[in-house]
């Protein structure tokens, strides 16, 4: 009996998934942080601006926003001799954080490779939840972006049936090494191949070696992937309502990326007392906030897309506390926050988390990583990772993401 090879396609992906998450659960931890440790020097010499000044005239927690960074890589320039008539196809899956490290891992694959990229469609962690790309993200842009460095269609040619596609797994920031000994050569066979990518851990932090396709890898990160303008609009018509809203602080506004059915998951709705954290609820996140000095009348964007009582504790301490549907404009609800799938919801809170002035991760994973990369790119460095604050003498800028204070994040490769 002849096994169709759209049915392996399926298993490996839904296998790729569920090894995906285990290593999150196991793995996404935020390093320690600890009042008056040794990163405190550094967190000093990297505030580079003095606190700011609240409408109220009290002084506040807010750091203000660093120079904004210069890219440091060449643009690599394909030679139209070299490349091949094999194509490339993958799809993204299971949320903006995931996206833009599987974009520049097939970016790189298909420029190892010297391949033509298919334009990848977008599936959601549901059944049947599917999305073109261009109903999420710019097509002009991705494609500009990469003009010279590899070629891109928009559509898998007819020529290329799922029949002559070999799945080949590859790990995020796929190494030279691996795609010479585990990846060319069935390329080569094949002719054509659809990538799934898995990952090993969750780790964004900068590597010391350089290779010759750490600039494809930043061109794709960093400047390939742009939302299309409508879906813009909306995170900045929402952004804008938060700045409003938030005006006693100059407009400023926090972006906690709290999901209750995440936190179910990890087993962090806990009432703050101490242990090996990975993750934080609501009452911690209100203690913390509180107690490194934000003020009542700040305005506190949530990624959990609904309310839920558990969150009436944080709005207790700051009762400008939202969630989309409180924010959302009315007339884009029915698209964005009533549809069937979540995509959009995840994809308005990745882009209003890093446009906020400042971050707190309640959550350790690749979106809290990969949110700060977009922020280190556009000088928004207050990444605050929550911690159990002694007291209230306490400084924001004890808590500063160790990828900021150390300069190890992968950004700090591609922006100097």
């Amino acid at each position: 009996m002849a096994i169709d090879p759209r049915q392996v396609l399926a298993a490996i992906l839904t296998i790729t998934m569920f090894v995906m998450l285990g290593n999150m659960f196991k793995r996404d931890h935020f390093d320690s942080v600890k009042v008056n440790n040794s990163e405190t020097g550094a967190v000093q010499r990297d505030s580079e601006q003095s606190l700011v000044s609240s409408s109220s005239g009290k002084s506040g927690p807010w750091k203000g926003d660093g120079s904004t960074l210069k890219q440091c890589w060449d643009k690599p320039v394909l030679e139209v001799a070299d490349e091949s008539q094999g194509y490339v196809t993958f799809s993204l899956t299971n949320g903006p954080e995931y996206h833009v490290s599987q974009i520049a891992d097939a970016v790189v694959v298909a420029r190892y490779l010297r391949a033509t990229l298919v334009l990848p469609d977008i599936r959601g962690s549901e059944p049947g939840d599917h999305m073109n790309f261009e109903e999420v993200y710019d097509v002009e842009k991705f494609i500009q972006s990469l003009e010279g460095v590899l070629k891109v269609v928009r559509s898998q040619p007819g020529k290329v049936s799922h029949r002559n596609l070999a799945v080949v797994k590859i790990p995020s920031r796929v190494s030279e090494e691996y795609l010479a000994e585990n990846v060319e050569p069935i390329f080569r066979s094949k002719g054509n191949i659809r990538l799934a990518t898995y990952f090993p851990s969750v780790n964004m932090k900068k590597t010391e070696t350089t290779t010759n396709l750490d600039s494809v890898a930043c061109l794709a990160m960093f400047s390939s992937l742009e939302l299309k303008p409508e879906v813009y609009e909306v995170v900045d018509s929402m952004v804008e309502r938060l700045r409003t809203l938030s005006r006693k602080s100059n407009g400023q506004f926090i972006a906690v990326d709290m999901r209750i059915d995440m936190l179910e998951k990890k087993g962090c709705q806990g009432d703050g007392t101490p242990r090996s954290k990975n993750c934080y609820g609501p009452q911690e996140i209100a203690l913390f906030l509180k107690k490194i000095g934000f003020l009542k009348g700040t305005a506190v964007y949530l990624t959990q897309s609904r309310w839920d009582s558990s969150l009436d504790v944080l709005k207790d301490l700051f009762p400008k506390t939202y969630t989309k549907e409180s924010i959302m404009p009315a007339d884009k609800k029915e698209r964005f926050l009533n549809s069937q799938g979540s995509e959009y919801e995840k994809i308005i809170d990745f882009y209003v988390c890093s446009r906020s002035d400042a971050f707190v991760p309640a959550i350790s994973g690749l979106f809290y990583a990969n949110v700060v990369g977009r922020r280190i790119a556009s000088g928004k460095t207050q990444i605050l990772v929550p911690a159990n604050v002694p007291d209230s003498s306490a400084s924001s800028s004890d808590f500063i993401s160790h990828y900021i204070t150390q300069r190890n994040h992968l950004a700090y490769s591609c922006f100097c």
